[in-house]
């Protein structure tokens, strides 16, 4: 069963082409033998009409331009054709010399009788191959209408493709209506539905968002107030069971303070993006430094060598908070995955119109199958590491993508390396 509109479109106007030009053909072809068979009665009449004007003599064969195609003139006086003088005047079909033939008799004004007679076989190879002349265009046009079909069903049906493609390409979190005015009027209540699909949607993603930054802003106050009295019993005498069971409690707090703050850097960037023109010009490598300064300590108490394999000068247009995000983020996330010993590589430069930040690791990578989910919220993977809520790299999608960038997340499979590349692209700036 063919599924595809356009399959449908094309199958059925092929079918319609084929039966209208078989049954044309047919008809044509009848209709054209027919008036080659009456065509070549009119030359009998006409030797006929010659032969009681005296201008031919009987007993003769004409040859046309088919050598085959002899007409014969003969006279009564012939015995050989003794069963032809028994046929009336007129067209008549008869056999002579054991061949079927076209005989038209006639009488002079004297009493004496002629015929004039050609071989059927010759009248129906003529009448054919005029019929086969008639309907070769015929069967010439049915390729090219099949073409012209083709052709029209793709560019009728090439507004709702580009529209298809238009929606595969938008970001997850663009609800702008589609444009109705360029697309045929076919379309339009299909539009129109999916317009009102992304309007209820945008409505549900703001509610969410707005509940998300809501309910993280007030845990925010208990979980402060949680964290003080655990660090308070830090300095009170406990037995050694109790001391675990506050550190316990002091690690639970931490993490859940950790998930509010990412939960609130979540939601500020699922915020509508500013106007471009109101953000401050940022030098990426100056804020790099800091965030690399302020992660080396926790680095070093993993043995770990973090530092910068390149550093150059790149301007993006963002907010400096925001950049500070998105590299912490991804230093986090080198940090949890990296082990003891290990390596940690930044670069920031400028190439061509981008400002590029890229972070590689010495970890053990990511799975094939898991890779490209990494960017979604909450995904952890089957081997998560530390205390993370697998909302980081979330957060960098989301700065990356309000900010116009590209982000790719490969691994490192070289000679003795492995790890995770990530690689960060962000549209330059000017000075």
């Amino acid at each position: 069963m063919i599924r595809s509109l356009r399959g449908r479109l094309f199958a059925g106007l092929t079918v319609i082409i084929l039966l209208t030009g078989i049954v044309g053909g047919l008809l044509a072809h009848r209709w054209a033998f027919d008036e080659a068979i009456e065509m070549q009665d009119s030359v009998l009449i006409q030797i006929a009409g010659l032969v009681l004007s005296g201008s031919l003599a009987g007993g003769r064969e004409l040859r046309g331009v088919d050598e085959d195609a002899e007409v014969w003139l003969i006279d009564q006086a012939s015995e050989d054709d003794a069963k032809l003088w028994s046929l009336k005047d007129g067209l008549a079909l008869a056999t002579r010399k054991g061949q079927p033939i076209r005989v038209l008799l006639r009488t002079r004004p004297d009493g004496t009788r002629f015929a004039v007679a050609q071989r059927t076989s010759v009248r129906d190879e003529i009448a054919g191959d005029m019929a086969f002349r008639t309907v070769l265009p015929i069967a010439a046009l049915i390729p090219c209408l099949l073409l012209i079909t083709a052709i029209v069903i793709a560019s009728s049906l090439r507004p709702m493709v580009r529209l298809a493609g238009d929606l595969d390409d938008r970001p997850a979190d663009d609800m702008t209506p589609l444009p109705a005015a360029q697309m045929p009027s076919e379309l339009h209540p299909f539009i129109a539905s999916i317009n009102g699909l992304l309007q209820r949607m945008r409505l549900l993603m703001d509610q969410q968002r707005r509940f998300v930054a809501d309910a993280a802003h007030e845990l925010r106050t208990p979980i402060t107030a949680l964290s003080l009295q655990a660090e308070n019993l830090a300095s009170v005498d406990l037995p050694v069971s109790a001391r675990d069971r506050v550190a316990a409690l002091r690690q639970g707090i931490s993490r859940t303070r950790h998930l509010l703050e990412q939960l609130l850097a979540l939601a500020r960037q699922d915020i509508g993006s500013p106007d471009r023109a109101t953000i401050p010009v940022v030098a990426l490598d100056e804020v790099a430094k800091e965030i690399v300064a302020d992660a080396m300590a926790g680095g070093v108490g993993r043995g770990t060598d973090l530092g910068f394999a390149r550093l150059e000068p790149a301007m993006v247009r963002a907010e400096a908070v925001v950049l500070a995000a998105l590299v912490r983020n991804l230093l986090d996330n080198a940090l949890r995955f990296t082990p003891q010993g290990g390596r940690i590589d930044a670069w920031v430069y400028r190439d061509g119109d981008a400002a590029i930040l890229r972070i590689e690791d010495s970890g053990s990578g990511v799975a094939p199958e898991e890779i490209n989910r990494i960017f979604e919220p909450f995904f952890r993977g089957q081997h998560p590491e530390g205390d993370g809520v697998g909302l980081g790299l979330s957060i960098v999608k989301r700065i990356v993508d309000r900010l116009g960038g590209s982000i790719e997340a490969v691994n490192i499979a070289e000679p003795g390396r492995s790890g995770l590349r990530v690689l960060v692209k962000l549209p330059a700036a000017s000075a």
